[in-house]
């Protein structure tokens, strides 16, 4: 179906180094209701396990210990036979949508003779070792180490008395699940030795999967194994300029943090209306990405644009030949002159915001400040007091609005187990909303470029898609691998966050319909677009992943 992108020259879309005066910036489209992320679960889909689901299997978790046994059943009857190889070619190859019923006609189908076959214990009695939900349940039926397989079929040989069952991956994503979710109770429970055990096993069964759960595995049993062995990343895997690096691609293979430059911006934007002389500090000034389309805005503004100064601030990097906070603002200061925006520019570097006080930012009575934060604040949760410490010195500011940009998720609680869970959870989402934006093919069309005549936004490059994933397993890596001081990856929910911004003394101010609207149209220039969805939310926007919202933002003014 044909869809309309209505005013879609929008100063916060329009990335180009000039624009017409003319351009309105009040821009108020009309479009269908907003999404409803957490109601979309259809009836028929109740009680459908959501870690399965989300990696694209459908078991109900009330058929999990049914389905163990099903299959448990079926491997009972594969012997081992010579012929196995001919048997395989000679299988209809085929992948049920529904594991519980197709494995019910399977074994309803062969009725065999079952021999007792030759037992090989060691996997399951490793899982069996496990008290708890997170694996299969303890049976009377032993089974065999599984066999390299294909699809689902059923074949029988005349030599043979056995029936023999050519099992599709999906038994083995399903095991690779609940072998990582087991890996992740034995670490739990300090027992090394069998959690080394299973990690070595999901590292297997990974490799028989295909797409975002490969990938998404490969990336936990990693960060298992070096939480298992203690083998932290070196200090050069986390330098702030391979940092910026990765989240660069990860900006043009996804729209996330567009959405949240986005969003941001026209908060900012609707907070500077009227106003003569600005100031935006920045928490995560980075590449720099977010202050162009701004400053756009700024520059249509009617009346002229205000006199804008920023203030970027970010860590020290390892090459000290290079200002790398230097160099954005000079790119931003040729944006500026480009556009007429009288532009004044400062880079700021603090090893950690909480090192900032309010007199180190010149702070004039005659300008009004906006603070922008995306992605920063949760790293702060790692020190005691480091948080209360930073929205205290926002506070000394007196911002006009501050803007933060948060992943939705909790990633910080202190149980590693449900830790564990609600990660693999988050990023099998996030993994499986990078295998749509498609395979561009070349370099030099990425996510924030406009296809002419098109529309639309172009697919991501191959390159742009494999930095993002090792993007997002560093992420990974962090909340599984690091605990103390060095895992610095402690998200939260918007909940939890309203509940620490309301009792530092801020209150929350409504991003408004014109921005949902606005974000909407965003997303809708995305290649595989359709997955993405954007919820308000007591005046703070979501962006998601079908029926997952996965990044948050709200903005915050004093009480």
């Amino acid at each position: 179906m044909k869809r309309e992108y209505p005013n879609q020259n929008h100063p916060l879309f329009n990335t180009s180094s000039s624009a017409s005066p003319s351009s309105s910036v009040n821009l108020r489209p009309d479009l269908p209701g907003k999404s409803k992320m957490f109601d979309e679960f259809n009836e028929q889909d109740a009680g459908v396990d959501e870690l399965l689901a989300v990696l694209g299997y459908k078991v109900k978790s009330s058929d999990m210990i049914d389905v163990a046994h099903k299959i448990e059943h079926l491997e009972g009857v594969i012997g081992n036979d010579d012929d196995l190889s001919q048997i395989v070619s000679d299988s209809v190859h085929y992948n049920p949508s529904d594991l519980s019923s197709w494995l019910e006609s399977m074994i309803t189908e062969i009725n065999p003779i079952v021999q007792q076959p030759v037992v090989d214990t060691s996997f399951v009695n490793d899982l069996q070792a496990i008290p708890g939900n997170a694996i299969y349940p303890p049976t009377t039926t032993a089974t065999k180490k599984q066999k390299t397989s294909v699809s689902g079929s059923v074949s029988s040989s005349s030599n043979n008395q056995n029936s023999i069952v050519i099992v599709d991956s999906q038994e083995n994503g399903i095991r690779l699940v609940h072998t990582l979710m087991a890996c992740a109770e034995a670490v739990q429970n300090n027992d090394l030795k069998l959690a080394e055990t299973l990690v070595k096993q999901a590292g297997i069964l990974a490799v028989s999967q295909a797409g975002a759960m490969r990938k998404v595995a490969a990336y936990f049993a990693e960060a298992l194994a070096r939480r298992i062995y203690r083998l932290n990343p070196k200090p050069e895997q986390n330098s702030p300029a391979l940092q910026n690096l990765l989240e660069s691609h990860f900006y043009e293979t996804c729209p996330y943090l567009k959405f949240a430059h986005f969003t941001a911006n026209q908060a900012i934007l609707e907070a500077f209306a009227g106003k003569n002389k600005v100031h935006v500090i920045d928490f995560s000034m980075k590449q720099g990405m977010q202050w162009p389309a701004l400053m756009q805005a700024l520059a249509l503004r009617s009346g002229g644009p205000p006199t804008f100064r920023l203030t970027g601030i970010g860590p020290r990097t390892f090459d000290h030949e290079t200002d790398h906070l230097q160099e954005v603002g000079w790119k931003l200061a040729q944006v500026a002159d480009t556009i007429h925006v009288k532009f004044e520019y400062r880079g700021f570097v603090a090893e950690s915001l909480s090192d900032l006080e309010p007199s180190m930012l010149d702070l004039r009575e005659d300008e009004v400040v906006a603070v922008n934060s995306v992605f920063e604040l949760h790293q702060l949760l790692a020190r005691s007091g480091c948080i209360e410490k930073v929205l205290s010195t926002v506070k000394e500011m007196k911002p006009e609005i501050f803007t933060v940009v948060e992943q939705e998720a909790n990633h910080n609680g202190s149980v590693f187990l449900d830790r564990f869970t609600e990660s693999l959870h988050y990023y099998s989402t996030l993994f499986d909303s990078l295998e749509s934006s498609g395979s561009g093919g070349g370099a030099g069309h990425g996510g924030g470029v406009v296809v002419e005549g098109g529309g639309g936004i172009a697919p991501a490059s191959d390159q742009d898609k494999v930095m993002s994933e090792v993007y997002l397993g560093k992420q990974i890596c962090n909340v599984v691998a690091c605990e103390g001081l060095d895992r610095v990856e402690r998200h939260q929910t918007l909940t939890q966050w309203k509940n620490l911004f309301d009792s530092a003394g801020f209150e929350s101010v409504h991003l408004g319909s014109n921005a949902y609207k606005q974000a909407s149209m965003l997303l809708a220039l995305f290649a595989g677009g359709d997955g993405y969805r954007v919820e308000e939310h007591e005046g703070c926007l979501m962006l998601g992943w079908h029926s997952r919202p996965l990044i948050a933002t709200s903005a915050w003014k004093l009480r």
